[in-house]
């Protein structure tokens, strides 16, 4: 053990004597330790929210959306086949989109229509994965009634069930002489989905392609565009590019999901950045503690530092005693906060203990997500700051006087 080493240590346990100096040096590694749990819980909250809220998006949502510059896409069958040749590209389905009214007996409620292909939807989509009643399949039965899945929190809205019947009203109806009569088709209800946002369980609903069709007046395999998955969510920016290529003949838009949802992903981030920063204030008021615990200690330990010099140690031996004791301080301090942070986290994500109220959040429960990179930084910044507050006290006690210091003893 090195000389520096063993005089740090030997003095940080002797601090048990200094009751006060002891109570500072307790209070700056629980400063240190509160500042680095509470970084790990809350970035670990924020990468949570963000992946879940990205997750269900990207379940509910495609990956690349193609629509039509026209307002939708006649024969788009040749359109689907370029798509899938395109590298990257794991799945290709159509869709009609549009906004309707959905009636009842109870009440009355608009809804986001999506027609979908029951039979590649599902590589594309996670309807199939967030069904609590039904199935998509459903949708083809030839029945009465056509069928419609409709979201858990409209269920609930509407006190429907599955096999209940309902409405739904057509902006595309036709005028008369008594004046414009809108649309009107009946459906059976073929499941209920739930995604665990609030926003897509209380206003949507899914139907078949023709049934789409039919209710909103599109003639032949007219659809409003193609739906993509890709096998990289992280590397659709270049796959949208590789499609634009390809698909070049075509009057067409490729959107991608980080492009659609730009801001709120920016936002999202830009708190995060925000919460580390307030948090590491947490961090530094611990450090100050340690330039208060061994400013202190050099005042104490004066005689003692130049009893040091006078037997040959030199300044920067001097310095690094008191530098490493407030590293090991700051150390303990980070260790402690990883064990309060990390085992809180698990809780958090593996019982869900914590509650949030659906209609105010995107998200009913508080996910958390613990990456390696935040973790590392978490330590790194803490024992960063730890180690800069010990530089000031450090040479403080590096530039006492032997001389001045014994003078009087």
């Amino acid at each position: 053990m090195r000389f520096e080493t063993f005089v740090a240590l030997r003095y940080l346990f002797a601090l048990r004597k200094q009751s006060f100096i002891s109570v500072i040096s307790l209070f700056a590694i629980c400063g240190v330790a509160i500042g680095v749990g509470a970084l790990i819980v809350v970035i670990g909250v924020m990468n949570g929210f963000s992946t879940d809220l990205r997750d269900k998006i990207l379940g509910v949502n495609a990956h690349i959306l193609v629509t039509s510059m026209r307002g939708g896409i006649n024969d788009y069958q040749e359109l689907a086949d370029q798509a899938k040749q395109v590298p990257g590209v794991t799945g290709v389905t159509p869709f009609v989109y549009s906004e309707v009214m959905l009636s009842t007996r109870t009440g009355v409620k608009g809804v986001v229509l999506r027609g979908i292909d029951p039979t590649t939807s599902s590589s594309v989509l996670s309807l199939s994965k967030d069904m609590v009643s039904g199935s998509v399949s459903r949708l083809n039965d030839d029945g009465d009634f056509p069928g419609i899945i409709i979201g858990s929190e409209l269920a609930k809205r509407l006190g429907l069930t599955e096999g209940s019947l309902v409405n739904l009203l057509s902006p595309s109806g036709r005028s008369s002489s008594a004046g414009f009569t809108p649309k009107v088709r009946r459906f059976t209800v073929a499941g209920i989905f739930r995604t665990g946002m609030f926003e897509y369980d209380s206003s949507m609903g899914y139907v078949s392609i023709p049934a789409a069709r039919q209710l909103l007046g599109f003639k032949g395999d007219l659809v409003s565009g193609l739906e993509i998955s890709v096998n990289d969510v992280y590397n659709v920016k270049e796959i949208s590019s590789a499609l634009r290529d390809r698909i070049s003949s075509f009057t067409v838009y490729v959107r991608n999901w980080q492009e659609m949802n730009a801001n709120l992903f920016a936002a999202l981030e830009l708190e995060k950045t925000a919460m580390f920063i307030i948090l590491a204030m947490i961090v530094l008021v611990g450090s100050f503690s340690i330039v208060t615990t061994l400013v202190m200690l050099v005042i104490q330990k004066t005689k003692d530092i130049a009893v040091l010099m006078s037997l040959g140690a030199d300044k920067k031996s001097i310095r690094n005693i008191f530098m490493f004791q407030g590293t090991f301080i700051g150390l303990a301090g980070t260790l402690i906060g990883f064990l309060i942070g990390v085992p809180l986290s698990l809780l958090l994500k593996e019982y869900q203990f914590i509650k949030l109220p659906s209609n105010v959040y995107p998200v009913d429960y508080l996910p958390v997500r613990l990456e390696a990179l935040d973790l590392f930084t978490i330590g790194a910044a803490a024992f960063l700051l730890c180690f800069v507050a010990t530089i000031y006290p450090a040479r403080r006690a590096a530039g006492l006087s032997p001389s001045e210091a014994l003078r009087y003893e």
